[in-house]
């Protein structure tokens, strides 16, 4: 059906085929009526709001998140011991609380509840010297950490408890060659006498292939400009290496010449001369035990004497005199050197490496860790409170 609606304006008329129209409304969308809310009525009405606390420090919030992660930890370690067998005593924690104790020679002795932690190759108290708190305290925090007996079983788990027991034994060793008396146990009688010996004799040819004199070949001339951007790695271990052995040839071996283990092009390492091993090797023979197994510890871990050598001197008691005539000047021997330093001189290669191919992930980081924690070990033991 068609309709035709007269236009006002115009004469003509319109078709609409689809609608009729009688007359014309307009509408605005913004002039449509808004529907109200309907507040309902509150039918459960409930207690007052609380009054406002005033915000705790930072720091006793830490304290107590602290407190709060040590109960849960003790509770768990509770409900594991309940969980054990009453058959499997290596498996239970035997002891309750971990106390350091000074005995009647003034030595420290870490008692777990009533029981001395025991040298493991003499059988008798480990004691420490009382110069030495600090380890005395660190050993006691490793058996606290322990959740059973089967742990203090393995070495990696109480590793100053370890290094201690060997400067104890060789400690010993020494006490009994110097009143001319037997060892206490004819075991160890054999151990204990090769003790010194055997440490020197380990650590002496590290000379020849010490990790701080192994330095790599000089880059050729034509190497690529891209690939050689910044100092070479030689150049690195140098800038490294010339203070370290000017500090140890000037202050601790006056004389002693230090060549670079390695020639350009040579993987064959270079001897070290034969007057400089004599001299080192007496220097060592010298140490006292803490001071030798801190070393051996050391030089282990960073496959190098030299740098052992310069952290003993570093942190090492006998050596307060020599720091002391150094002073805190501005020459390069009077710098500090830490365990960060150490093994950074003993990396130097793998953190260049790694920084031009990139770190493999749970193998270099975990390596650069056991590093620092060997050295941290090693100044444990090393270090103490005197003077002289």
């Amino acid at each position: 059906m068609n309709c035709v609606v007269k236009s006002p304006t115009s004469a003509s008329p319109h078709i609409c085929p689809w609608r009729s129209f009688a007359t014309l409304e307009r509408r605005y969308l913004h002039t449509s009526p808004s529907a109200l809310a309907t507040a309902l009525p509150s039918t459960q009405p409930g207690p007052p709001p609380t009054a406002p606390l005033p915000a705790a420090s930072q720091y006793g919030e830490r304290v107590d998140r602290r407190r709060r992660q040590a109960a849960l930890i003790k509770k768990g370690q509770d409900m594991r011991m309940q969980q054990i067998k009453p058959g499997n005593a290596m498996k239970k924690r035997f002891w309750k609380d971990v106390a350091v104790q000074t005995n009647s020679d003034g030595l420290y002795t870490i008692y777990l509840d009533s029981r001395p932690v025991r040298n493991p190759q003499t059988k008798v108290p480990l004691s420490i010297p009382r110069t030495k708190p600090h380890l005395a305290t660190a050993i006691a925090l490793e058996w606290d950490l322990l959740t059973s007996a089967q742990q203090a079983l393995r070495a990696h788990l109480i590793p100053l408890t370890s290094i201690a027991s060997r400067a104890h034994d060789l400690a010993l060793q020494d006490a009994c060659a110097a009143s001319s008396r037997p060892a206490l146990e004819p075991t160890a009688a054999h151990q204990s006498r090769t003790i010194r010996e055997d440490i020197v004799m380990t650590l002496l040819p590290y000379l020849d292939t010490d990790t701080l004199l192994c330095w790599a070949p000089p880059p050729p001339n034509e190497a690529d400009p891209a690939v050689t951007v910044g100092p070479s790695l030689r150049d690195l271990q140098a800038r490294v290496a010339e203070p370290i052995i000017s500090y140890l040839t000037t202050n601790i071996w006056p004389g002693v010449q230090l060549n670079p283990s390695l020639d350009a092009g040579s993987i064959i390492p270079t001897q070290q001369p034969q007057e400089t091993k004599d001299i080192i090797r007496g220097w060592m023979s010298g140490l006292n035990a803490w001071e030798l197994v801190g070393l051996e510890r050391a030089a282990l871990a960073g496959k190098s004497l030299c740098v052992g050598a310069r952290l003993l001197c570093e942190w090492g008691e006998s050596f307060a005199d020599v720091r002391e005539a150094l002073g805190s000047g501005d020459s390069y021997g009077a710098q500090r050197f830490g365990i960060e330093e150490a093994a950074r001189a003993c990396s130097l290669e793998v953190m260049w490496q790694t920084g031009q191919w990139g770190e493999v992930e749970d193998t270099h980081d975990v390596d650069k860790e056991d590093l620092r924690s060997q050295f941290g070990s090693a100044v444990l033991v090393i270090s103490g409170t005197s003077q002289h």
